[in-house]
C-alpha cells in the first residue's frame, strides 16, 4: 500500500501499530480521579486548620484558590471548587501530553 510508503503527512501502519501498543490514559476518569482527590486534601486541610489553629495554613490558601477568604461556608465552597477545577486543568493538559508521548517513545 502507497501509505506504507510515505512517510510525512500520511499515517503509516507502523504508527498505527504503535498507537494499538502504547499505553493511554483516559481523560475522564483521570480527570474526574485527580478531581475528588484534590476536593478531598482541600477538606482534609480546612479540618486541619480548624482542630489545628496554631498551624494554619489557611493565608497559603489565599493566594492560590481565587474567590477564597477564611472561614465562610460561601468561600468553603468557592474553594472546593477551585480545587475540583485545579484537577481538571492538569488533566486536560496532562492526559494528552502523556498520550502523546507514549505513541512517540514507544518501543
Amino acid at each position: 500500500m502507497a501509505a506504507d510508503r510515505i512517510q510525512g503527512a500520511m499515517i503509516t501502519s507502523e504508527f498505527v501499530a504503535r498507537l494499538r501498543r502504547a499505553p493511554r490514559l483516559p481523560l475522564v476518569p483521570f480527570g474526574a480521579a485527580l478531581s475528588l482527590f484534590l476536593a478531598i486534601t482541600y477538606v482534609l486541610c480546612v479540618g486541619y486548620d480548624l482542630v489545628f489553629p496554631a498551624y494554619e495554613m489557611h493565608r497559603y490558601w489565599d493566594h492560590l484558590l481565587p474567590g477564597f477568604t477564611w472561614l465562610s461556608w460561601g468561600s468553603s465552597l468557592i474553594g472546593l471548587i477551585d480545587s475540583l477545577a485545579y484537577g481538571w486543568y492538569v488533566a486536560l493538559i496532562f492526559v494528552p501530553l502523556f498520550n502523546y508521548f507514549s505513541v512517540r517513545f514507544e518501543r
